[in-house]
């Protein structure tokens, strides 16, 4: 029933796109007189932060491997819901022109609306650096973040996506003895609309020629008298640059 293989990755390049948005932060540190220290780019990875929080509980003795560094962030996918609100028609297609032939168009035939959850957690050993990521993120959603992207290849089609920031909290485990290390994390939630299309098609045919036949009664001798009008695009017309010829015949036809 549903046969034919595609695949648009639209789930990959959600990810792609949420993890673009925060590759580039980064944490200042500086002396009392306010001159830089440091500066440091914040990692970021895609991965539960039960993940990493179990890789800050790992002894790290000498013979143990490098402790995580911190501060760092991480996010994941926690929902994908479909979005009824902005359901549209299973007949709507999106058309395009093929650019390798003029009598052919490209069809993407139908398209889906889905939330996507996705958690953002900021892990920190102390408060400055936290706040400092926090600040540079929380700005640009107002409540949302609207990016566009090409989501089908080999289409022109582009999408707006809105990223909306929903929900902030902040967790301090500061209950703990003195062999533990600290950690302040920061989370982020965030609902992403994104769409899931349906098959492709870049060899669709359309329609270039339509033929009318329509009768006319009260002839002399009482026969039934038939017109025919042909409407024809030119074999090399483009939808931008056509002409129409019309062309009648007024022929009876006798039973």
């Amino acid at each position: 029933m549903f046969g034919g293989h595609y695949y648009h990755a639209t789930m990959r390049k959600s990810v792609a796109i949420f993890g673009t948005l925060f590759n580039n932060l980064s944490i200042v540190r500086k002396d009392g007189s306010g001159g830089i220290l440091s500066q440091q780019k914040v990692p970021l990875a895609y991965g539960p932060k039960q993940k990493f929080l179990a890789r800050l509980d790992q002894d790290t003795g000498s013979d143990a491997t490098m402790a995580i560094k911190l501060p760092r962030m991480a996010f994941e996918i926690t929902s994908l819901t479909q979005d009824s609100s902005s359901k549209l028609g299973k007949l709507n297609k999106i058309v395009e022109n093929n650019a390798s032939d003029v009598t052919k168009k490209k069809t993407i035939d139908f398209f889906t609306n889905y939330d996507i959850g996705i958690s953002l957690y900021i892990m920190a050993k102390n408060q400055d650096d936290g706040l400092q990521i926090m600040e540079q993120i929380i700005p640009y959603f107002q409540p949302e973040y609207t990016v566009t992207i090409k989501p089908v290849d080999g289409f022109d089609l582009k999408q707006d996506v809105p990223i909306t920031l929903s929900t902030t909290t902040i967790t301090d485990d500061y209950e703990a003895d003195f062999l533990t290390r600290r950690v302040l994390i920061y989370q982020l939630d965030f609902n992403m609309k994104m769409r899931f299309y349906g098959p492709t098609n870049t060899n669709a045919n359309i329609i270039r020629e339509v033929n009318i036949d329509f009768e006319k009664f009260g002839t002399a001798n009482n026969a039934d008298r038939f017109e025919e009008m042909d409407f024809t695009v030119g074999v090399t017309d483009t939808s931008d640059n056509f002409t129409v010829t019309t062309t009648i015949d007024e022929t009876p036809e006798v039973d």
